[in-house]
């Protein structure tokens, strides 16, 4: 009896984007390598590649090459070695009320309502906040890749975050996250990533990925309070010290023509 052989996988494909202005630092240059998702082998590309540096957004997974930077340094969390500081103790005990519930990937009018009043309230000059319900159900259910919610509630049943989250081989990646800019005092999306953290240690997954850190960013420098803290450097993921968040990054970007 003959085998017939398995069809050959087709080889994925990867581009580089044109040169547009970096949305973290004033006055450089973006430019991303990327590739786009589809099945059936969504699921193990965006793991591969998400533990080479790439992030995801919709059905694409990309990462930086922006000429002479290399400020984007991809982060993830050692969950079996995090201890949450006192500042973090606080949070969550401030938020002992909330339950957290892992939900399926899709989207809903009640979650656009607070994505929509997040983005109107933090991000208000920002394309997101133009984005309408058919946008955001395209963020949620495009490039779906072993995707799902996790849904904050407070004892009245009201939706106060929710952050999409993608399951890798290795652990779970923070997509994007959300929540009631109202209540400031709860610190909602360090609360999101400590539930995140818990998660992972519950499901025995070793990660959290990040997505990158950036020193001189606001928007992104917050990564570095979650210690142990890893990044990815030419040698490979390496934990960073205390020295490496005040020093200069390390070189993580491939080179890239100008």
């Amino acid at each position: 009896m003959s085998v017939i052989p398995p069809p050959p996988r087709p080889l994925q494909q990867f581009f580089r984007s044109g040169p547009m202005p970096c949305p973290y630092l004033p006055g450089r240059v973006e430019r991303k390598l990327f590739t786009r998702l589809s099945t059936p082998y969504a699921s193990e590309v965006n793991s591969t590649l998400s533990r080479a540096g790439f992030r995801r957004s919709h059905d694409i997974v990309y990462r930086p090459v922006c000429p002479g930077c290399n400020a984007c340094v991809p982060v993830r969390i050692p969950v079996a070695d995090f201890q949450p500081g006192r500042s973090m103790r606080r949070i969550l005990k401030a938020n002992a009320d909330l339950s957290v519930a892992e939900v399926p990937a899709i989207a809903t009018h009640e979650q656009f309502r607070l994505f929509h009043a997040y983005q109107s309230s933090r991000h208000g000059d920002s394309d997101m906040a133009r984005m309408s319900l058919g946008d955001y159900s395209a963020m949620v259910d495009e490039g779906r890749a072993e995707t799902c919610l996790f849904e904050v509630r407070d004892r009245r049943d009201r939706l106060v975050g929710a952050i999409l989250t993608d399951r890798l081989r290795d652990g779970l990646s923070a997509v994007y996250s959300f929540y009631d800019a109202d209540q400031e005092k709860r610190s909602l999306g360090t609360f999101m990533i400590l539930s995140l953290v818990a998660q992972s240690l519950a499901e025995g997954i070793p990660y959290v990925y990040l997505g990158y850190w950036i020193r001189n960013s606001r928007k992104m420098a917050y990564k570095a309070r979650f210690q142990p803290l890893e990044a990815l450097g030419p040698e490979g993921w390496f934990r960073l010290g205390l020295g490496d968040l005040t020093q200069a990054p390390p070189s993580t970007a491939p080179a890239a023509a100008p």
